[in-house]
């Protein structure tokens, strides 16, 4: 499994609307992707409200799916909402656990 993970920074009083921004984007087109994010497997996004920081992850089961993908949403722009991507780094996952 591969992982993407995109850093991003918001406005003080933005952070509340980047995240229904996201939110909101993630759930209109998680059944019907656009091309080249069909294949992401999982989606986290995990946020620091008073740091006015997040991270964007998503899952992929291939390094080719990964670099598909990181084209897609290269080429896309985060919605704007008072914040901006910083950073995206890519990395194999060698470990993965979950609890039931």
């Amino acid at each position: 499994m591969y992982a993407r993970i995109a850093t991003f920074e918001g406005e003080p009083d933005g952070v509340e609307q980047a995240i229904e921004a996201a939110r909101g984007q993630a759930e209109a087109n998680w059944e019907s992707p656009p091309e080249g994010l069909e294949v992401v497997k999982e989606l986290w996004m995990l946020v620091d409200r008073e740091g006015r920081k997040g991270l964007g992850i998503t899952i992929y089961e291939t390094e080719e799916d990964l670099r598909r993908a990181d084209d897609a949403l290269n080429a896309m722009s985060p919605p704007d909402a008072g914040g901006r991507r910083t950073g995206v780094s890519v990395y194999e996952v060698e470990l993965h656990k979950e609890r039931s």
